[in-house]
């Protein structure tokens, strides 16, 4: 049996409404099997006006808005319809991405017919409490979960430190990894455009330190903003740029009123902006890999990161950034601080992620998902023989 071979029902509960980094992963994943000669339907729910187009077939689940988060869909019904396509699909694995109520029906649907499950984790989706009051509910969250993943024959993991987090929560005992790429023929130090800089009001001699992502709360927005204000009592030079878009973008202009808010950017447009600032912060503790950081060390910006899954798999400390331990504001902004006051340790710093990144190449990354599929589908036919 080969990848050609393979017959997969992906269930998201997101699967191209908004841009974020698990939705490209998944895109590029079904892009890269579509081209390995495999099968995929997609099932997720689905919008009018949706960000992107698809990859591949896409089935519409049944769903609602979130409630004040109307930009993304809670799918609520494995529905009829979709069970009489998905029987007439007849996959022989099937792959959930979120923890949803139809991403559970489906699994069940699938063990039922020992069909083989896979469920990939794309955020700590447990932490996303602590951020609105609520944090008395994670070991309830972190219950709910496992309840779901012990019932997967495996789980994919995006990073090495994260698949050591889901084996401390005992969530299951076969993980695999299922890194990121990085598109380096967009995300280049070329890409640095010091017009645009201008254009933004920001000197050529100015530091610029970069947020890059959704802006929501869950990001450590107000971390950000706090070790902001500590760098500004020391009287560091530098500029912030924000790049993204989101519900708490208006708090968070409030909070940073001297910075550039340049909106959403993609493609070679988001390229630009990354490469034309000097560093990234990333303060967030929810994501399992960081996709922008490896895209900000693609361009050759040093990193700032939280010492948390994800960033803690990518960032060398010392070498092509610095972690820091989640919150410490002045640990974050002591770090900036040396890049702000240190060009050179800014350039050898960023040179080495530079180089880092070239290890992260999608092809490879992507069969590594298409080998935990076949292996899956094995050990299901060694227990029925």
């Amino acid at each position: 049996m080969d990848v050609s071979d393979l017959r997969i029902a992906l269930f998201s509960g997101n699967y191209n409404m908004t841009v974020d980094g698990a939705n490209k992963a998944l895109n590029r994943l079904v892009g890269y099997l579509l081209g390995q000669g495999a099968a995929v339907r997609v099932y997720s729910p689905t919008v009018d006006d949706p960000d992107f187009a698809p990859t591949g077939d896409l089935v519409s689940v049944p769903s609602m808005a979130i409630p004040g988060r109307s930009e993304y869909r809670i799918p609520l019904s494995f529905s009829a319809r979709v069970r009489e396509d998905i029987a007439k699909f007849a996959p022989n694995i099937l792959h959930i991405s979120s923890p949803d109520r139809v991403s559970r029906q489906a699994a069940a649907w699938a063990r039922g017919r020992n069909i083989p499950v896979a469920c990939s984790v794309h955020t700590r989706f447990e932490t996303y409490f602590r951020y609105y009051n609520l944090s008395f509910l994670e070991p309830l969250v972190v219950a709910w979960l496992r309840r779901l993943y012990r019932r997967c024959d495996a789980l994919i993991a995006p990073s090495e430190s994260f698949a050591q987090v889901l084996r401390e929560q005992r969530m299951n005992y076969d993980i695999g990894i299922w890194t990121r790429g990085v598109e380096r023929n967009i995300f280049r130090p070329d890409r640095r455009d010091a017009a645009w800089r201008r254009s933004w009001g920001i000197a050529d001699d100015v530091p610029v330190v970069a947020f890059l992502g959704r802006l929501v709360m869950e990001k450590g927005l107000d971390v950000f903003a706090d070790t902001i204000d500590l760098l500004q009592r020391r009287g560091v030079p530098h500029h912030v740029v924000v790049i993204g878009e989101g519900p708490a973008g208006d708090w968070f202009e409030s909070r940073l009123p001297h910075a550039s808010f340049v909106g959403f950017q993609g493609g070679e447009n988001l390229a630009r902006a990354v490469a034309s600032c000097d560093m990234l912060f990333n303060p967030s503790v929810t994501e399992t890999f960081g996709n922008v950081t490896l895209e900000a060390m693609a361009c050759g910006l040093p990193v700032v990161a939280a010492r948390a899954t994800g960033s803690a798999s990518i960032v060398k400390h010392g070498q092509t950034g610095y972690l820091v331990s989640p919150g410490a504001i002045t640990g974050f902004a002591d770090d900036l601080e040396r890049y702000c006051r240190d060009p050179a340790l800014r350039a050898q710093h960023g040179g080495a992620g530079l180089a880092e990144s070239a290890a992260y190449q999608w092809d490879a990354i992507n069969q590594a998902v298409a080998d935990t599929y076949l292996r899956l589908i094995r050990q299901k036919q060694r227990q029925r023989g």
